[in-house]
Parts: structure tokens; sequence; C-alpha cells
């Protein structure tokens, strides 16, 4: 069986998204949490990984004697894996397209990454104000969604961005929850999308495992003293 090596769920935003798209699309794994204590080399978080992967990060998947890092990595080998499941759109265009977004997020979007940290327990309208109000990139970047997703919504007819669930879903599903901890404004619509992929049982079950966990790390939230 496939196991999927994962980060704390409150906050790793790379081990949601390929967990999430296992989760939503039936395909079974064995989950192994390796809980965040530091990122230094003598961290059980670094020892735990050092022998399987070369970044000695999560997400990891291995599946007997491969071992696949890096999030899209591992998104187009199990779509690649099971076919029938079609994670991408099956239209090459849509394809082309959808795998162009991922991308995109995967070496962009920094200013909203970068300011806005997913933290799916905590509620920070009030930061969330300030940065809206400072923060010039996080301000471009959440145009920059806004503009793409309200593309694909149209194009597409929704529900989601392609139509139906794809690995473009799973891929901004931590973005998801960023506008929603930090209550970013965004239009009426876009807001709609957070909601609808919130609530797919893929995502739904990462934020049930993310609540449960009650494990803060301060160095993950160098914003607030205690929970």
């Amino acid at each position: 069986m496939i196991k999927l090596y994962v980060g704390n769920k409150n906050y790793s935003s790379w081990s949601m998204r390929p967990w999430v798209l296992l989760t939503q699309a039936g395909i079974a794994f064995e989950e192994v949490v390796v809980r965040f204590d530091s990122f230094s080399p003598d961290s059980r978080f670094k020892q735990t990984l050092a022998s399987l992967s070369p970044t000695g990060k999560v997400p990891l998947l291995q599946d007997g004697a491969l071992v696949v890092w890096d999030t899209l990595a591992i998104a187009e080998t199990v779509a690649e894996r099971f076919p029938e499941k079609q994670l991408w759109p099956q239209d090459a265009t849509a394809r082309a397209h959808a795998r162009s977004i991922c991308a995109e997020m995967h070496s962009g979007f920094t200013g909203l990454r970068g300011n806005c940290p997913m933290n799916i327990e905590a509620s920070l309208p009030e930061r969330g104000a300030l940065i809206w109000r400072d923060n010039a990139a996080v301000r471009a970047d959440v145009a920059r969604l806004v503009q793409m997703w309200t593309a694909l919504l149209q194009r597409h007819g929704g529900p989601l961005l392609f139509g139906e669930f794809s690995i473009a879903d799973a891929y901004f599903a931590p973005v998801c929850m960023r506008l929603k901890t930090y209550a970013l404004p965004v239009p009426e619509a876009i807001s709609a999308y957070v909601e609808r992929v919130s609530n797919l049982p893929g995502v739904k079950a990462w934020i049930d495992g993310a609540l449960a966990e009650k494990d803060f790390r301060d160095f993950e939230e160098p914003y607030r003293l205690h929970r």
C-alpha cells in the first residue's frame, strides 16, 4: 500500500495537497504523521525523514521501492498510477491549463504564503486586516486568485475549478484555508468556492484532523504567544 508522510495537519499546507488528493479520489494509503518538533538537523522530524528523502521534508510518498518527494511530483505520480481516477481534466487544453495554475501556485504567491501561513485552527481576522492594509504583495496575490478562479468557474461551469474535482482543487485547498483564517476580502463567488472546497469530504477530513491535533507549535505561530 502507498504510504504518505505528512506533517502537522494544522500547519503543513504542502502535506495537505496530496493527502486531500488521495482521500478525495478514494485511493487507499497509509498515513504517517511526522510531528513538527523543529527543523534543525538533529530534530526528530529531520531524523525520521533523513533516510527516506534527500530533502528531509514532507510530504513524501512511498510505494514499495519508489519514493517521491515534492507535492507536484507526487500529484503527477498518483495521476499516472491511477488513470481511472481522472485526476487531471480529460480535455488536453484544460489539462494544460490545470498544470499551469498548479505550477504557478507551486512557485508563486509568495506574498500570501509568507504573510499568511496556514493555521486551520486559528481565526485571525484582525491580523488579516492589518496584513491586507499594509502588504501590497498579499493584495496582488489575492487579486490574481480572484481573477484565476473567477475565469475558471465561469469557463467550466463549476462547482470546482475544472468542473469536477481535480488536482487543481487539491492544490489550492490550503489557499482556501488561508482566506478563511485571515478573513481576507474576496467576492461572494470566490467565498462560495472556498466553502465548496472546505466541504469536500477529503478536505473536511483534513480539517477535522487539524482541529483534533491541539499541538501548538510556537515556532509555527510567532504571531501568537499561546492558544
